[in-house]
Formats: C-alpha cells, sequence, structure tokens
C-alpha cells in the first residue's frame, strides 16, 4: 500500500511541477468551485425539476447526487479519515481555497460524476456530452490545485458512477410501478 501513497504523492508532484501555469489557476480553481458543496449541479438539477419535459432527468440526478453523497460524505469520508494530500506530500502547494474535511472519496468528483452521468442517460446527447466534460474537468482540477490524491478522485468517480447507475435503476422502477397502478 505504500507504494500507491508514494505514487499518488509523486503523480501530485509531477501535475505541479510540469502542468500548473500561472495563468491557468484562475480557470482551473473557477472550475474547481463549481463542485463545491455540489452548487453548480444542484441548481442545475433544481431547474431541471421545474421542466415538465426534463423533470425526469432533474429527479434521476437529484437521486444520483443524494446516493453519491450519503455513500461519500456520511459514509466512507469519515471512515477512512485520510488526510489531505498537501499537509503529508512535501513539497506540494494547493492553490485555492483550503477544504476542511477529510480527502478519500473526493466529493467533488463523486457529486459531478454522479449527476453528469445520469444527465447523460436522461437527457439529449448534445447537452449530457458537455455536462460530462465539465464534471471531468471538475475532476481533475482537484489534482491540480492539490486538495485530492489521484486515488480520492478515481473513488469519487466510481462511486458517481455507481450512484447514476443506481439512481437510474431506480428511477425505471418507480416508472414503472407507476404505470402498473395507473393500468391496473
Amino acid at each position: 500500500m505504500d507504494w500507491l501513497l508514494h505514487l499518488d504523492g509523486n503523480i501530485l508532484l509531477w501535475i505541479q511541477e510540469h502542468i500548473r501555469k500561472e495563468f491557468f489557476d484562475p480557470i482551473v480553481i473557477f472550475i474547481s468551485s463549481l463542485g463545491n458543496a455540489g452548487w453548480f449541479w444542484l441548481v442545475l438539477l433544481a431547474v431541471l425539476l421545474c421542466i415538465p419535459r426534463y423533470r425526469k432527468a432533474g429527479m434521476t440526478g437529484m437521486v444520483a447526487v443524494l446516493i453519491g453523497f450519503l455513500i461519500t460524505n456520511v459514509c466512507i469520508k469519515n471512515m477512512a479519515a485520510r488526510i489531505r494530500p498537501y499537509e503529508v506530500v512535501e513539497g506540494l502547494k494547493f492553490i485555492g481555497t483550503k477544504p476542511h474535511d477529510f480527502s478519500f472519496p473526493s466529493g467533488h468528483s463523486t457529486c459531478s460524476i454522479a449527476a453528469s452521468a445520469a444527465l447523460f442517460a436522461t437527457l439529449p446527447k448534445k447537452a449530457g456530452i458537455p455536462l460530462l466534460v465539465l464534471a471531468i474537468l471538475i475532476c481533475l482540477s482537484r489534482l491540480y490545485v492539490g486538495v485530492h490524491y489521484p486515488t480520492d478522485v478515481l473513488a469519487g468517480v466510481l462511486i458517481g458512477l455507481f450512484a447514476a447507475m443506481a439512481s437510474f435503476y431506480l428511477m425505471n422502477r418507480r416508472n414503472k410501478n407507476t404505470k402498473k397502478g395507473t393500468a391496473a
């Protein structure tokens, strides 16, 4: 396990050394901030809930975000209690706002992937693809700003995908049960 922790830290130092550029910093910090407390995704999903044509997409996304939140922020983060990389990796400097919770898994990644994957599955592709790209950028931004290890982000992505699939399944099952009830 030590080799993985070492690799995680070295990847962040490589990003800091070779990819971080002062002129990118404000752009990446802004992209990262879109995931703060899931605000961007929650606002988007709330708007979709208000539009009858997209209500199912909004509800599927909300359920996905809720599932991801419960798994990541309520359960795993507190059990794993992983310290942020900028506190442990010698020479790593974070940029932006200092988070006040644990590192593993990435809540930004979980929420972004959960919402965007749910929307990708339920909206037209011309809307779903840009949202998926934004979610990936938010995930990568967490590495750039130095507040998450790559394994934190990877775990968040996997949990987000699981949450989106679970939500899609639950919503489809709910819709089938609703149709059965009205057909009787």
